[in-house]
């Protein structure tokens, strides 16, 4: 399949036009190969998830992170070292930041919601021009403690908690990664917890003074959700071959 067939249907599948103020690059980064027969994913635009794309033979390479950020920077140091790995390894760069966390079925927040069985979700936490978080209510009330031991057991990463809310969580409010400066918005959707990736010191007053807990499950482990689920439907509605990457930083 051509890569601009490729890049097409992710486009439009995670509606990039949406986030123009996402500060990553979002979309097709570096094109090194045009006929895509496998795609890799990963969390993560990295050597190692670049050396082991090139490995398995991808022509693709689908990330959350890309390598460019707030424009193109200088091609030098490891930057340069990236971008030639994936050009020798013929393996082209595709990145969804934003796009990915939020999508209402794919996406981040919403796929952790549904492993949580979470209903009557709704969007709340307005970050570059966008209501990125999901919230809603548990299917039954649970003890933030036993949500705390359910979730480091879904998503195999320690998780940390500041325990400022209710003992009970009835409704949870989920912003993957780096989401903790959205614990206002999440008091003020009405949530008992916030569940994001990672602590945040100046998240602690404000969740204390507003009498929510704070759940930090890791950057990582939230993010994985996304790119797995686009790889499913990559291979359902494209007929690729995919494969996910999984280098877990511990943050």
């Amino acid at each position: 399949m051509r890569l601009d067939k490729v890049t097409r249907f992710l486009g439009e599948i995670l509606d990039l036009e949406s986030f123009s103020g996402d500060q990553s690059m979002n979309g097709l980064q570096v094109e090194a190969s045009v006929e895509i027969k496998k795609v890799a994913l990963a969390v993560d635009a990295c050597r190692e998830s670049i050396s082991r794309a090139a490995r398995r033979k991808a022509d693709l390479l689908v990330v959350h992170h890309g390598l460019f950020w707030g424009g193109m920077p200088p091609i030098t140091g490891i930057v340069s070292t990236r971008v030639k790995a994936l050009l020798d390894g013929k393996v082209s760069l595709y990145a969804a930041h934003l796009p990915l966390d939020c999508h209402p079925e794919i996406g981040n927040n919403a796929q952790i919601a549904n492993v949580l069985g979470i209903v009557e979700t709704e969007r709340f936490g307005r970050y570059a021009g966008v209501d990125i978080g999901t919230c809603g209510k548990l299917p039954r009330p649970i003890k933030i403690e036993g949500l705390r031991r359910k979730l480091a057991g879904i998503l195999d990463s320690p998780v940390q908690t500041f325990t400022f809310g209710p003992a009970v969580v009835r409704k949870l409010g989920i912003v993957s990664g780096g989401g903790a400066s959205l614990t206002q918005s999440a008091a003020d959707a009405g949530c008992d917890a916030l569940l994001t990736g990672e602590t945040s010191h100046s998240s602690y007053h404000v969740a204390r003074e507003n009498g929510i807990s704070l759940i930090f499950a890791g950057h990582y482990a939230s993010e994985t959700f996304g790119v797995k689920a686009l790889g499913k439907l990559m291979e359902k509605e494209l007929g690729l071959k995919t494969f996910f990457i999984d280098l877990p930083t511990g943050l």
